[in-house]
């Protein structure tokens, strides 16, 4: 099974609060994947990161992708986020804009999410979400 990984598993992996090498090993027969906007986010925060962090940030991120396959963002993504998005409009439950286009991108491959935020990607009908342990 695919699963698209979402920002939040990446950067406590980085912080040391989760341990994202061993949970992936016991995750074998899964291919893991990560969205383009997640990509932005998780580079956004090497951007912002003062210099005495900024080297090994960039650093973790580099290796911790390098392996990833990236998922761009299509003119079928965007197709299933503007649905996704009015869905959740229209119910008056709304969450991030860029939870959005990763639940999206995981509509579109028929893939699931793993994330630590399962109560804003649980609104996603359709969607599958893996909280990692």
């Amino acid at each position: 099974m695919a699963i698209v990984l979402d920002a939040d598993v990446l950067i406590r992996g980085e912080k040391g609060s989760f341990d994202l090498k061993n949970w992936l090993a016991t995750r074998s027969d899964d291919q893991f994947e990560v969205a383009a906007i997640t990509v932005a986010e998780l580079w956004h925060g090497v951007e912002r990161a003062t210099a005495p962090y900024r080297a090994r940030r960039q650093q973790y991120l580099e290796a911790v992708l390098a392996p990833l396959p990236i998922i761009p963002y299509t003119e079928q993504t965007a197709r299933e986020h503007a649905r996704i998005w009015a869905e959740l409009e229209a119910a008056g439950k709304m969450i991030g804009y860029y939870e959005i286009i990763v639940a999206a991108t995981a509509l579109e491959r028929g893939s699931d999410v793993a994330s630590f935020n399962r109560k804003h990607f649980d609104l996603v009908n359709g969607l599958n979400v893996i909280e990692p342990t």
